[in-house]
């Protein structure tokens, strides 16, 4: 990427982006307090953001929704189109950031392709989900104590026994998980408000029904070529979400595109062990660890996500992220954003970054560019990789996914090629994804066993009781 991108990136504030963001602050703060004790101020911020989807689609039903806020006579349905109305101001946010990154890049993306609207869904397992989103949002993160958030119990158990609700199921377990966690959410210093307001809003999206998150699915053949891996660690799941470039088997541009893989794990698992939970994909591990293309047969694409099958997968060629980025990567289509994925923390866009300096700006690192400043989120470098900060500042090149947080660009690093004792060094998030190469951290991890191994023995013992 040329210092004058970046440039183009922080060329002036973008028309009522700020302002947006506000609204939905004011939405937010409260949720924290709770619907049911709504004063003036939290009226008028419900107002405000029917104000401003005044001129779209959602206005009437939003005006009315906003108005049962303040007179305390709110149902689900009034919820739901609060959380649309919500939904919709992040995505234009999304759509005016992307729009600002794909200019600076000169980067092409496909239109949307909606799929048909499905029947609303009656099922048991979203009424009961709905209900509890709503109590919840009468009290408020700050009013939730144990007794509600048990209630969530029921319509996870509910939504988990319907393979269409699992993602609902998911969500509402984790939001209830997450304030059970923080309890008593009272005395916290600063409340998450943006991130329980994203799930709360996302849980009751699709709780009325709004499953359509991905484009239709499409068959996709050619020639794979894997720019990094971006691994997420959790204390109950480990994933590697590989952003590729795909050559068409018949021709044509090269697309953007996603591979996710994810496996559930305990949280004595960590670091580079947590490969180990994903064997079960050896092509694709293989081509990150080796940095190889893979080609692929009729792999079905939604969007820019494509589904894994390592039946449909054989290992290719040598092929350098970094030559691949610098030759392909300018050129090559994104996909469009589904749109309940629409949001600014979504963004996370593939970008090589060449011939810079790292700096410091006000005690965090960021990339130097012709005096323009980019803030380097090292904090999202993965146990699991050989990626350090110390070797981030020592970089000259960066392979990495450009993000938008708290009101600044940052980039993640997902490989870098740096100078260390006089020697060029490259080093990638997926090189240990077949073993750590890296002596010194491997000698730690034998002497540490392997608590993978450790955990099939026992549990295929129990199971031989």
């Amino acid at each position: 990427m040329l210092a004058a991108q970046l440039t183009q990136l922080h060329d002036g504030a973008i028309p009522a982006l700020a302002e947006t963001l506000a609204v939905v602050d004011g939405a937010d703060d409260t949720l924290t307090a709770g619907l049911a004790r709504l004063d003036e101020p939290g009226a008028a911020a419900w107002a405000a953001l029917a104000g401003a989807v005044g001129g779209t689609p959602l206005a009437a039903r939003v005006t009315e929704a906003a108005g049962a806020v303040r007179t305390g006579a709110l149902t689900e349905d009034h919820l739901a189109a609060l959380a649309g109305a919500r939904s919709a101001l992040l995505g234009a946010a999304h759509d005016a950031l992307l729009d600002r990154l794909d200019t600076a890049r000169g980067r092409s993306r496909a239109p949307w392709a909606a799929t048909p609207a499905a029947p609303a869904a009656s099922l048991p397992a979203l009424a009961g989900a709905r209900a509890w989103l709503h109590e919840l949002a009468l009290a408020g993160w700050r009013g939730a104590d144990h007794e509600l958030l048990s209630g969530a119990a029921a319509p996870v158990e509910a939504a988990l026994a319907e393979p269409a609700l699992r993602r609902l199921a998911v969500l509402l377990d984790g939001l209830a998980a997450e304030l059970r966690a923080a309890l008593p959410v009272a005395a916290l210093p600063q409340v998450p408000a943006r991130r329980w307001a994203d799930l709360w809003t996302r849980a009751v999206l699709l709780s009325h029904g709004a499953h359509g998150e991905t484009a239709p699915g499409e068959p996709v053949s050619g020639r794979l070529l894997p720019l990094g891996v971006d691994v997420h660690e959790h204390d109950t799941a480990f994933q590697a979400q590989v952003h590729a470039l795909l050559e068409p088997a018949g021709g044509g541009t090269a697309r953007l595109v996603r591979v996710t893989v994810v496996a559930a794990k305990v949280a004595t698992i960590v670091g580079p062990a947590g490969w180990r939970l994903l064997e079960a994909y050896p092509i694709l591990l293989t081509a990150l660890a080796q940095r190889r293309a893979v080609t692929v047969t009729d792999l079905t694409a939604h969007g820019a996500d494509l589904r894994w099958a390592e039946e449909r997968a054989t290992l290719g060629e040598p092929a350098d992220p970094f030559a691949t980025a610098r030759v392909l990567l300018a050129g090559a289509t994104a996909a469009a954003t589904a749109p309940l994925l629409r949001h600014p923390a979504a963004i996370a866009e593939p970008v090589l970054v060449e011939g810079y300096t790292v700096r410091d700006d006000d005690g965090a690192p960021a990339l130097d560019l012709d005096g323009r400043p980019l803030r380097l989120a090292t904090g999202r470098l993965p146990a699991a990789g050989p990626l350090t900060p110390a070797l981030v500042a020592a970089s000259t090149a960066c392979l990495g996914l450009l993000r938008w947080d708290d009101g600044r660009w940052l980039l993640q690093p997902l490989a870098v090629r740096a100078t260390v004792r006089k020697q060029t060094v490259e080093a990638h998030n997926g090189d240990w994804a077949c073993g750590v190469t890296d002596p010194k951290t491997a000698k730690a991890e034998a002497k540490a066993g392997d608590a993978v191994a450790v955990l099939r023995e026992r549990a295929g013992r129990l199971l031989r009781r």
